[in-house]
């Protein structure tokens, strides 16, 4: 029982008729070359990505050129110096791109909703009470200490803690429901008690 990845190499009859041409020749040359394509690409590329994209080329190549092979049993060897080289550009592409051009920019779709995110947030802490929002605004947003918050405010550390939590408490349930809305699809300033 032969599988697919055991399978050997198209016979040099297939690769002779595909030099000469012959597209029932080409498309089993192809085909039959692929999973030994595809295996000599993920021992030499460095990511996977990088290894598909090569076999991809060292078929396209194959495709191409095969008529300028000049031996068909040469053939296995030809395909493996094309999937080498296009893995060793592909490395030193990657050696020579600058860190910033990997980090991928935000799709216009993603800074929209980050930006509905952070008004969403804001309005949420701009609905709390003040006395709430004063602690959390301090606190939360500019960093302050405990300490440093309750003697902005004049406040004991405890009820500093307190008016925190509540504010935080308040926030979180405020954020968990979408948009703001109740559990039964009415605004949540709307509600009534």
């Amino acid at each position: 029982m032969t599988s697919r990845a055991t399978s050997s190499w198209p016979s040099e009859r297939v690769v002779s008729a595909a030099q000469q041409g012959d597209p029932r020749a080409i498309a089993t040359l192809l085909s039959g070359s692929h999973a030994h394509v595809q295996r000599f690409a993920r021992t030499l590329c460095s990511t996977l990505e990088d290894a598909e994209d090569a076999a991809q080329e060292a078929l396209i190549v194959l495709y191409r050129k095969i008529g300028t092979l000049r031996a068909a049993a040469a053939l296995a060897s030809w395909v493996f110096q094309i999937v080498r080289n296009e893995c060793i550009r592909r490395s030193r592409l990657a050696l020579h791109r600058p860190i910033s051009a990997a980090i991928a920019e935000p799709s216009a779709e993603d800074a929209a909703l980050a930006r509905l995110e952070v008004e969403r947030i804001v309005d949420s802490i701009a609905g709390l009470p003040p006395e709430q929002r004063a602690v959390l605004v301090l606190r939360d947003v500019q960093g302050l200490s405990g300490a440093a918050t309750a003697q902005a405010l004049g406040l004991s550390r405890a009820a500093m803690k307190s008016r925190l939590h509540r504010g935080r408490a308040t926030l979180r349930s405020q954020l968990t429901t979408p948009n703001g809305t109740t559990s039964d699809g009415g605004a949540a300033e709307d509600a009534e008690p």
